[in-house]
Order: structure tokens, then C-alpha cells, then sequence
């Protein structure tokens, strides 16, 4: 099969490798849709080898003891090789697992871990079945173009009538604004690159701000009648944008951190009573039929928040315009010529 390495002409390139073995419980998966996260970084670090997370396709192979997919299958290809029998595996919330499993030892394989690949392997029960008349560009938002901001609009209980303010409107922020959206709410953006807020704005944000303007924080409060969103995401891991979030939060607000912080002042959590939630990936046992629907019910946004599209041969092309910022989420399809 073809996969995807870091290395090459511009930093990346494909090469051919033997196609992935499986055994136990876990399916052989042929790739359609690999979005890209965030692996452009390691390009510039000069890392080397195959990579991502992000995948969705169809089982074309199951082991011995595979029970919940079929040849055949549509699905979206969990991150992670969690155990599947501890109690945060059991409860759904395989992302914490502190006892993977090692997929390549147990099939005794030397490729299908990565995703940008034209063949991946997983469990089972890390195969979210995708339903009819959802394309495999939108189903693989089930991963990070959804997954982080629908686990942080679920810990927050967002729905309709709330003001959500969105801080990082690359494409994991702007998934938070769509799923936002989708839940009935009123949509503020924030980040410094003006192709991304105005894709924010065509999504449906109501207000979108620079954060780097002197009065930000008075632009926020007078766009909230001086009270304050009731609920932010973070998606940059930059702290004077958690810092922000925490200033101009409504008192008894709500922030979900998707990025992780080296550190913050603490006191406006304290005297305004405000909850934080860490925000990694969804439960896919119990919420993924909310998930479907979501993306189901966001299929227009969803065309919108996709902006490029390109072959594995491509992929430094890609990159680049990762790293230019004049792009939403973009999806590689490894099958395509």
C-alpha cells in the first residue's frame, strides 16, 4: 500500500509499504478520508515516518474475534489503541486509557497505525459505524474536526439561547463554532487571522473579533451586554487566550480547555465561581448517535468548514498551506489519483 512520511521533497513525501496484518479483534480499514491535524509542526521539527489520526473508510478485513463490524462496513477509525477493558474503556472514555494495547505486535504487523495511509487498522469497538447518506469527508469530522468541541459543548451543556465565545478559529475552532451553531447557540469568534474569521462569519458567527486589538476585552463585554459569553473554548493552548477567556466570562460561566496550558492565573475562576472542563475526544459509546446527527444536521457548514481537499502525492502542497493559516480543515484522499 501507499503511505504518507514525513521526509521526502518539501518535507513529506508517500512511500510503498506492505499492506497492515491483522489478528484478535481488530479490522483492516481502507482509508477514503484522512483529515489533517496538526503533523505539518512535526515537518518543520525534521521528524521522520508515517503519521496521523484521523481517518474514516471501509472494513475490508476482520480478525478472528472481531464482533461489532463487518466487511463491508462504513466507519470512523477511533484515535488511540486503548484496552478496551479497564473502567474508563468500559465507560466510553477510551481517550484516558492508561493500558494500550500494541496493535502492530499483537497482528504481527509492520504497518497500520497511521492514518494517512491507504490501509489502517483498529478494534472493533474503536469503529464507529458511519449511517447511510453521511459521505466520508463529514463522517471523519467524528474525529478532531468535531471530536474535541463536541465532548466541550456536551461537558458545558451548551444549547439554545447561550452566547459562546470560540478562541481559535483554526479547524478544530471552527468545528466548535458549527457544532455550536448546531446546537441553537449565538456564536462569537476571536483569533488574528482574517481569512479564518471570516470563514467563521460564513459558518454563522454572529460577531467575530481579533484578540490582539488593545480593547478586545471591552469589544467581548460590549458585545455581551457587559455580562460576558456563558460559555468559551479554547483551541490555541496560547495562555493569553485562556487568560482572556477567564477575564470576560460571564460569573458561573463555563470554559473547556481543548489545548493544554503551561499556566494561568487562577483568580477569576475563583471570585466568578467558573467551572473548567479538559476537553480531549467524545465518549463514542454513549454519544454516538448525538454525534451522527450532528454532523448529519451540519452538512452545508460542514462543506464550508472543508476547504481543500488533496491526493497523498499532494501532501507538501498541503502542508504549506497549513502552515499560510488561509485554510479550514483539510482532508487528504489517499485513494485519489
Amino acid at each position: 500500500m501507499k503511505q504518507a512520511v514525513m521526509g521526502g521533497p518539501g518535507g513529506a513525501g508517500v512511500e510503498k509499504v506492505s499492506d497492515p496484518r491483522i489478528a484478535d479483534n481488530y479490522a483492516k480499514v481502507k482509508v477514503f478520508s484522512a483529515p489533517l491535524c496538526t503533523e505539518f509542526k512535526h515537518r518543520a521539527r525534521e521528524k521522520s515516518g508515517g503519521f496521523g489520526h484521523e481517518a474514516a473508510g471501509e472494513v475490508v478485513e476482520i480478525g478472528p474475534k472481531v464482533r461489532s463490524v463487518a466487511v463491508g462496513d462504513r466507519v470512523v477509525v477511533m484515535p488511540q489503541n486503548a484496552c478496551g477493558i479497564c473502567p474508563l474503556c468500559t465507560s466510553g472514555e477510551h481517550i484516558y486509557c492508561q493500558s494500550g494495547r500494541k496493535p502492530l505486535k499483537i497482528c504481527g504487523s509492520e504497518t497500520g497505525c497511521d492514518t494517512v495511509a491507504q490501509y489502517v487498522i483498529q478494534q472493533d469497538w474503536l469503529l464507529v459505524k458511519i449511517p447511510d447518506g453521511i459521505p466520508y469527508d463529514h463522517a471523519s469530522m467524528a474525529c478532531c474536526g468535531f471530536g474535541p468541541a463536541f465532548n466541550a459543548m456536551q461537558s458545558m451543556e451548551v444549547t439554545a439561547g447561550d452566547t459562546v465565545l470560540v478562541s481559535g478559529l483554526g479547524p478544530v475552532g471552527l468545528g466548535a463554532v458549527t457544532v455550536a451553531l448546531y446546537r441553537g447557540a449565538r456564536v462569537l469568534g476571536l483569533d488574528p487571522n482574517a481569512y479564518r474569521r471570516d470563514l467563521a462569519k460564513q459558518l454563522g458567527a454572529d460577531a467575530v473579533f481579533n484578540p490582539l486589538d488593545e480593547d478586545i476585552k471591552q469589544q467581548v463585554l460590549a458585545a455581551t451586554k457587559g455580562l460576558g459569553p456563558d460559555k468559551s473554548v479554547d483551541s490555541t493552548g496560547v495562555q493569553s487566550s485562556v487568560q482572556l477567556l477567564l477575564a470576560v466570562a460571564r460569573r458561573r460561566g463555563r470554559v473547556a480547555l481543548i489545548q493544554s496550558v503551561d499556566s494561568i492565573s487562577t483568580q477569576p475562576v475563583v471570585w466568578k465561581g467558573l467551572r473548567l472542563y479538559g476537553c480531549w475526544h467524545w465518549n463514542h459509546l454513549n454519544d454516538t448517535e448525538r454525534m451522527m446527527h450532528t454532523i448529519a444536521g451540519s452538512a452545508e457548514r460542514i462543506d464550508k468548514m472543508i476547504t481543500h481537499r488533496f491526493p497523498m502525492e499532494k501532501l507538501s502542497e498541503a502542508f504549506d498551506l497549513q502552515v499560510s493559516g488561509q485554510c479550514g480543515k483539510v482532508i487528504i484522499h489517499p485513494w485519489e489519483a
